[in-house]
């Protein structure tokens, strides 16, 4: 069992990284501001599936083998950051299509393939991968038991609050989508705003390697 200072330390720097948008939040409010409130909660719910599989893989023994080789180490920080990198100059790119989406009329699809939908967003999330794999463990206490217990227990408390603030996404979204659906220019800005925060996250990993 991680100490006490080992898990609010952590539970403090989960904060920070889950409420910067990444590409699950990004697809969550698209999805409630292009269908509505149901569809938006279905994909967090399916994302949150695909995140228990990272965490599991990570627990498993991921972040122990990566933790363990400092150039392995540094190919998964710096791959995370590029591809997150990328994905924030894609939403600042196509920041028009939410607005699009919005327009298009789209339809409410059935539960099994929105959850579908959501998992595969989550499972392939780059931002909670790396935090997973190259961060989590960092916040392992060695003195303190099984780490694969501890690895489990740190990703419990990452994703539920990731639950909670992802779900707060899908509620707001989905309640404000009127107030959206009203400027094309507000949703453009929802987009290219998360993906500027994206870049940030990218360049800060990528520079810097830290959590933060």
């Amino acid at each position: 069992m991680p100490s006490a200072h080992h898990l609010i330390a952590f539970a403090i720097t989960a904060l920070v990284i889950i409420i910067v948008p990444g590409p699950s939040v990004l697809f969550i409010v698209g999805r409630a501001l292009a269908v509505g409130r149901r569809e938006a909660v279905l994909t967090m719910l399916g994302n949150t599936a695909g995140a228990s599989v990272l965490l599991v893989a990570v627990s498993l023994g991921l972040g122990t083998l990566i933790a363990a080789s400092a150039v392995v180490l540094t190919v998964v920080k710096l791959a995370g950051a590029a591809y997150l990198i990328y994905l924030g100059v894609h939403a600042v790119r196509t920041r028009k299509s939410l607005a699009a989406a919005l327009a298009s009329g789209v339809k409410a699809g059935n539960t099994k393939r929105v959850l579908r939908q959501g998992f595969l967003v989550g499972v392939t999330n780059a931002k909670t991968a790396v935090f997973f794999a190259a961060v989590l463990p960092q916040f392992v206490d060695k003195d303190a038991g099984s780490a694969s217990l501890q690895i489990l227990l740190l990703g419990l408390i990452f994703i539920t609050i990731a639950l909670c603030s992802d779900g707060l996404w899908a509620v707001l979204a989905g309640t404000a989508r009127e107030w959206f659906a009203s400027s094309p220019r507000r949703l453009e800005l929802v987009g290219g705003t998360g993906g500027l925060m994206i870049i940030g996250l990218g360049a800060s990993i990528a520079v810097t390697g830290s959590k933060e």
